[in-house]
């Protein structure tokens, strides 16, 4: 199986082969949602890839649509919506801040950091994950019949609502973190992309089968790890949930985290595999766009994790 939106015909080969409470938010809020948005973003990336399998393998453009889908086109359409991802983005993140004047406030102080904690604007985060999620299912489950480049714009600027959002929140509670988060996240896809593209690393229908599996697993856990914070079951001081808890004195989610960031690596091959799949097909040129939003659904998710991976290594 491969990516949602990638089931249209389209794409298969022919040849035989939660939430924080307004308008501030607390640790705790913004570690439940930091898993409900890595449990949204694990769930939307199975779904990407299980329903959208097979969806560049229809006949190729006819005489009517000549346009085909070619990799320099879909790298600027993927860039384009990274350009939207990154002004919103913007927005989210001085909109979360607005009551410090859009700037990271001095946390030096330990009740500053108490104050500062409940004056963040929590909004652009919640709007931007739901909105991010609704409209990933419409793209997914709609783009069999046609591809729609306006909800996948959409998309783009609801998620970067979300990352602007929490990336500023965790901001506050560790400086450095999004310079750290958004290196590992390039570095991760950088080496990735080299890896497909010397033909090193290749998807392939076993490797599929249990990143699928694996996915499902881990959708689950988050899940149940979210259902268990949000009912404060857990201990309190167990920020990330489950996650928090220690095996041999590691966190949990460190060891999780690193599993999880190699199962990102693989849906990025399949996103790579399916866009290549496309161009040898011949696919219609609007296809490009669910390429890129195939991309973007991945990367938000390695990112998220990233993030969480990091926050839960420096609590510890």
């Amino acid at each position: 199986m491969s990516n949602f939106a990638f089931n249209n015909p389209a794409f298969k080969q022919q040849d035989p082969r939660n939430v924080a409470t307004y308008p501030g938010a607390s640790p705790q809020g913004a570690a439940q949602a930091a898993q409900t948005a890595s449990a949204a973003h694990a769930g939307m990336n199975a779904a990407v890839n299980a329903q959208l399998e097979g969806i560049y393998a229809a006949p190729p453009a006819g005489a009517i649509e000549t346009d085909r889908m070619t990799v320099e086109d879909t790298v600027w359409k993927t860039a384009g919506l990274f350009g939207i991802l990154l002004v919103t983005a913007v927005i989210g993140w001085f909109f979360t801040l607005s009551k410090f004047g859009g700037a990271i406030p001095n946390l030096s102080d330990p009740y500053v950091h108490s104050a500062a904690m409940g004056q963040v604007v929590a909004w652009p985060w919640i709007v931007g994950a739901l909105g991010g999620f609704v409209l990933a299912m419409v793209v997914t489950f709609t783009s069999r019949k046609k591809v729609r480049p306006a909800l996948i714009f959409a998309y783009a600027a609801f998620e970067g609502l979300f990352v602007g959002g929490i990336s500023a929140f965790f901001e506050i509670m560790f400086p450095g973190i999004v310079v750290q988060a958004t290196l590992a996240t390039v570095a991760v896809v950088g080496v990735t992309l080299a890896l497909f593209a010397s033909g090193k690393i290749r998807a392939s229908k076993k490797m599929t089968k249990i990143f699928m599996i694996a996915m499902l697993g881990y959708l689950v856990f988050s899940l149940l790890n979210v259902g268990l914070m949000l009912f404060n079951v857990l201990p309190q001081d167990q920020m990330f949930g489950m996650f928090s808890a220690k095996v041999a004195g590691i966190p949990l989610g460190l060891i999780i985290g690193v599993l999880v960031v190699f199962m990102a690596a693989y849906s990025l091959v399949l996103d790579f595999d399916q866009i290549q799949q496309g161009v040898r097909n011949g696919a219609p040129r609007v296809y490009g766009w669910l390429g890129g939003f195939g991309i973007m659904v991945t990367v938000v998710w390695l990112y998220v994790e990233i993030l969480r991976i990091i926050a839960i290594a420096r609590s510890n």
